[in-house]
């Protein structure tokens, strides 16, 4: 059999072990009682996207700061309904459930042992590590998530395309341009900008007051980007009168919202160790052994199954 040709896989790690935390029942737990679900659900989610998408190189991106200092003091309400307020003995976190905390560095543990990278940047989230190696690679990519902000990534000409986990791993969606000009009306290059002017309430992001996706769409297929929405705006030629209202309004929002919503693509990052290689005697015993420790069973093996031999 031909080997595949050269594919980066990106992962966007907290999104797919947040999906495999509830959708995996808890019933199947370690010998101790903590929760193994969302560790085996990732496990069987890396081995079902080798199997389909057959990647050579696979990298687990890592949210070092999930909610940036930079990006809050241009957006203070950037993700702050997700915030569990700070204790004494740290700092403010995304609000996690208790028992998908306690597997986050078994699941870090178990990428380790199949050889996967996880990479991430100080002060960045990993939409900022996954742009940068997207933007940056020499060969097709994949990245998986369930975001639709990295649908800003997609770019048909350098093959970079998303594998998009919204409605399931049993319904996997690749979203390339076309796509996104489906069920948008505008190019993926515009998503970043269409995502300013409608806003997105699960990051806490206001939009522009009074513009919903069919503006947005309007405005950006008319003008091209925001540059040339507000310049229309400003000279008196864009969109109707109550939209040039609006945008206008708005100003000082759309003068730092893109730097919130674009995706860092410049990160200053040594380039992972990412192919997908066969473990050797010693690695595979140690993941033999992880799982054992840990009752990963099945899910272990299915994920060693589908590394090269």
């Amino acid at each position: 059999m031909a080997s595949p040709p050269d594919k980066l896989m990106l992962l966007d790690t907290a999104s797919l072990y947040f999906r495999a935390f509830y959708g995996v029942p808890d019933k199947v737990r370690a010998a101790d009682g903590t929760s193994v679900n969302a560790v085996r659900g990732l496990l069987d989610m890396v081995a079902k996207l080798v199997t389909t998408y057959r990647p050579t190189r696979v990298v687990a991106c890592w949210d070092d700061d999930w909610r940036p200092a930079w990006r809050v003091d241009l957006i203070p309400t950037y993700k702050a309904h997700r915030v569990v307020e700070a204790v004494a003995t740290g700092p403010d976190r995304e609000e996690t459930p208790e028992a998908l905390l306690a597997q986050i560095p078994l699941i870090r543990d178990a990428l380790a042992v199949l050889g996967i990278p996880v990479v991430g940047a100080a002060d960045h989230e990993a939409d900022d590590v996954i742009g940068t190696l997207a933007t940056t690679a020499d060969v097709p990519v994949d990245v998986v998530t369930g975001d639709r902000d990295l649908f800003q990534l997609i770019d048909d000409e350098r093959e970079v395309r998303i594998v998009y986990t919204a409605r399931g791993m049993s319904n996997l969606e690749l979203v390339d341009d076309a796509a996104v000009m489906s069920k948008y009306g505008i190019h993926a290059a515009q998503y970043a900008d269409f995502a300013v002017l409608r806003g997105d309430p699960s990051d806490g992001l206001p939009g522009v007051a009074g513009i919903g996706e069919k503006s947005a769409t309007a405005l950006l297929t008319a003008h091209g980007d925001l540059d040339g929405i507000l310049a229309a705006a400003e000279s008196g030629t864009g969109g109707t009168p109550a939209q040039r209202a609006k945008i206008l309004a708005a100003t000082d929002y759309l003068a730092v919202a893109p730097t919130v919503v674009r995706v860092v693509r410049n990160l200053d990052m040594d380039a992972p160790d990412d192919v997908l290689r066969p473990l050797g005697d010693d690695r595979r015993a140690a993941a033999e052994a992880l799982a054992e420790r840990w009752n990963l069973g099945s899910s272990m093996s299915r994920a060693l199954a589908v590394l090269p031999r």
